[in-house]
């Protein structure tokens, strides 16, 4: 069943039920909407559109922040027959102009956050968008823009019954560029109706649940992991902000069942319940059963913290990729706790095994390029074979992520394949160096990056970001490290910020461009 489709149906069974939730602490505002809310909202953005002569197949820009309009807008897009194009609201003015001209937009939707830098680049974006639409204050809106609250005021919601089929192309996704320039993943409707099933076979989420939305919904950790209770008709709140408390409140008053976390907002969960900020028993939390994981690495030693705080919990670790259509191609699963550290094993009708350079086979416990096969693979890289022919071969997406796999059949995440330090001919893979030093008590966070060496071609260095009111020195982490294997122990130690997208993963160009002219240390 198209998405779209399976809106229209919950709009007709749960048609008063609250089906959306917007909570933004910082301004003390709550709004809600229904099922039938949200289906007529999405067929009054479809009309819109239409109106503004928008046809299937066009691209429409969606350039948004999170908030309780942006699901309905996304679905009305979809029913025009258009792709939607969710873009990351951290794109700079240049990175928004070419993601705009490679999708060669017809429309765009944006919010006020973005007026600036869409002024910035309005004159190049005129090649191909002739429709901008603001969602926002009248007295906000630039001139170049039309008011959607105003056009909306004159629409009907009526469906406007575009046909749809399963194989259409249905979404432009753009990666998210921690390793180079952003690409345009095309989506079809077959590959978002999967992640639907895929997720509500995973997670079981029935009617009665409630998912917590933290993640940005333009990118599809977010938005596929919301599809399952999406698809049995339950309830999601979207909350502004990620402060450990609100998330508590939210989790407390919203009676929240489902949520999925980043490793770093976990962890400032873990550091308020630590230094006494956070009272765990201030709040109703009973009917909280599942937290769960993805975008990135996961270290062990954070999930054995967090159940002594909640033991009862169900735990997932989720790992997927854009190109994949969202998480769920590898997964842990609710039983599987004493894996804690594995990404997992192959998720609900994904195919997956470990290659080498020549995609062949590894033998089992050796490292490899993860690759994998189902109905969540993208169709391609929006007008870029080249690069598409580079990661599909014969249906299987190769990730660019290095894993291994046990021998109960379980895949462990090595590194990113870009990421790999070769140090006097060794390999060493930084996720390993990073769960070790995630193990001190007063490290809050760590990225391992490779820098150059005369001598070696390349060395490890730890970028480490202290816990409030700790203390370290390099000699600290240089015994704490000789647990290591020598060739594995950081020859340079930073202390400093480890910056991370809005998805949580590492951004290592970014370390890598800043400490790359730093001096080495002794003895490199």
């Amino acid at each position: 069943m198209l998405i779209t489709e399976i809106l229209s149906r919950n709009a007709r069974i749960y048609r008063s039920e609250v089906a959306l939730i917007e909570r933004e602490p910082a301004k003390n505002r709550r709004f809600e909407i229904t099922w039938q809310e949200f289906d007529d909202q999405a067929n009054q953005i479809a009309q819109i559109l239409i109106q503004k002569g928008i046809k299937k197949g066009d691209r429409v820009v969606q350039l948004m922040t999170n908030c309780i309009e942006w699901l309905p807008i996304y679905f009305g897009i979809l029913r025009t027959g258009a792709l939607v194009v969710p873009l990351n609201f951290r794109f700079v003015a240049n990175t928004i102009k070419k993601c705009v001209l490679t999708a060669g937009a017809k429309a765009m939707i944006f919010g006020d956050e973005f007026i600036e830098r869409l002024d910035v680049v309005k004159a190049d974006l005129d090649i191909c968008v002739e429709t901008f639409i603001f969602i926002g204050s009248n007295d906000k809106r630039p001139g170049f823009a039309e008011s959607c609250s105003d056009l909306m005021k004159r629409t009907p919601a009526r469906n406007p019954e575009i046909t749809l089929s399963i194989l259409d192309d249905a979404a432009l996704y753009y990666t998210s560029g921690t390793t180079g320039t952003p690409k345009a993943t095309l989506l079809t409707h077959r590959n978002l109706e999967f992640a639907c099933y895929a997720e509500n076979r995973h997670h079981f989420q029935t009617h009665d649940d409630n998912f917590l939305c933290l993640p940005p919904l333009y990118h599809t950790g977010a938005k596929m992991h919301w599809f399952g209770n999406f698809i049995v008709g339950a309830k999601a709140v979207i909350l502004k902000g990620i402060d450990p408390l609100w998330i508590m409140e939210a989790i407390s008053e919203e009676k929240v069942t489902v949520v999925w976390l980043l490793v770093p907002w976990a962890l400032d969960i873990l550091f308020a319940i630590e230094n006494g900020d956070l009272n765990l028993e201030d709040y109703s939390l009973d009917q909280w059963r599942l937290m769960h994981i993805g975008a990135q690495p996961v270290p062990p030693s954070l999930i054995k913290e967090w159940l002594k705080h909640f033991p009862d919990h169900q735990y997932d670790t989720n790992y997927g990729l854009t190109e994949s259509s969202g998480p769920g191609c590898v997964h842990l699963g609710l039983d599987n706790i004493h894996k804690v550290g594995a990404i997992g094993v192959s998720g609900f009708d994904w195919e997956v095994r470990i290659v080498d350079e020549d995609l062949n086979p590894v033998p089992l416990g050796e490292p490899g390029e993860l690759a994998v096969k189902g109905p969540g693979v993208m169709k391609g890289y929006y007008g870029n074979p080249e690069a598409t022919r580079e990661v599909l071969v014969e249906d299987w997406l190769l990730t660019g992520d290095i894993a291994r796999q046990d021998e109960q059949g379980f895949f462990w995440l090595v590194d990113r394949k870009k990421d790999v330090i070769i140090t006097g001919g060794e390999n060493i893979y930084p996720v390993e160096i990073e769960d070790f030093l995630q193990t001190h008590p007063a490290i809050q966070d760590v990225a391992v990056i490779g820098l150059h060496s005369l001598r070696l071609g390349e060395v490890a260095a730890a970028v480490i970001k202290v816990k409030p009111g700790q203390a370290l020195t390099k000699t600290d982490i240089d015994n704490f490290c000789q647990a290591l294997p020598r060739y594995k122990r950081p020859r340079r130690i930073i202390f400093g910020d480890v910056p991370r997208n809005p998805t949580g993963k590492i951004e290592k160009p970014k370390l890598r461009e800043i400490y790359a002219g730093g001096a080495e240390s002794p003895g490199i």
